[in-house]
């Protein structure tokens, strides 16, 4: 791929991004955030839930 069609995928990806309406930019963004595992899983996996389990058992 070369720089110019990078810079033309972008510009697209741009304008269609601002084309929409501003609720359904929202809309998709809080999508994604719900579609998210927690914080500690995505960084730490298994190992946070494993420890509050075992906290909690006490």
């Amino acid at each position: 791929m070369s720089t110019n069609d990078y810079v033309k995928y972008m510009t697209e990806q741009f304008v269609r991004y601002m084309d929409q309406p501003k609720e359904e930019r929202r809309k998709l963004r809080e999508q994604k955030r719900q579609e998210k595992p927690p914080f500690l899983n995505r960084w730490f996996g298994m190992l946070p839930l494993a420890i509050s389990m075992l906290f909690k058992r006490k």
